[in-house]
């Protein structure tokens, strides 16, 4: 069923806009202990919504749009309270609950918002595993990443990430991550391309 909107409720809704903006311009801050690397909240936030497609699809009972919606929103609260790495969270408690409830004041599709972010942290659902491992996937791609860039740090944060993994497709993948190159989507050194701009491009790389 299409929501309606009041003249107040597309200002609010204009408002949230503004608001997710914010996730573009907010660091994720593990990243100055580990010693390189860096994203936006926003730019985690997309590529594990993209993760959790792929692993939803992998799932014939894992509701795809859920998960995806999920991933999308899951760190939303960050846009008021800032990114907080493991060791913020040993001495700083974050009302992560208030922020959304906050954020969400006033639009029709708020309680939408604040049940999957309720689900995504309870984690009691197939979908909410789905979207908590993709959140770990997409840690563990750019900790790779990092590795294969030379960071000595990374392969110990690796080890930590993947323990947290639930759900068997995203271990695998994980596996997989570990024996890929971050590179070698685009890289590809059997062709001649490299030394005179030529090779098959049909192949896609």
């Amino acid at each position: 069923m299409p929501y309606t909107y009041s003249d107040d409720m597309k200002k609010r809704a204009v408002e949230f806009l503004f608001e997710a903006g914010m996730l573009k311009k907010t660091p994720r801050t593990g990243y100055q202990f580990l010693g390189s690397g860096g994203e936006s909240v926003a730019d985690h936030s997309f590529r594990t919504a993209v993760i959790g497609y792929v692993l939803a699809s992998l799932e014939p009972r894992a509701d795809r749009n859920k998960v995806v919606l999920m991933c999308l929103f899951h760190d939303f609260a960050e846009a008021r309270t800032g990114d907080h790495n493991y060791m913020n969270k040993k001495y700083v408690k974050v009302d992560e609950d208030t922020a959304i409830e906050h954020t969400v004041k006033g639009l029709n599709f708020g309680d939408d918002i604040v049940n999957l972010t309720s689900e995504f942290n309870t984690c009691d659902t197939l979908e909410a595993r789905l979207s908590k491992d993709a959140d770990q996937l997409d840690l563990i791609l750019e900790l790779k990443e990092q590795q294969d860039l030379g960071n000595p740090n990374a392969e110990d944060w690796l080890s930590f990430a993947i323990k947290r993994l639930v759900t068997e497709n995203a271990k695998e993948m994980a596996k997989d991550i570990l024996t890929t190159h971050s590179t070698d989507w685009w890289f590809d050194k059997k062709t001649d391309w490299w030394v005179n701009g030529q090779g098959n491009q049909q192949e896609g790389k």
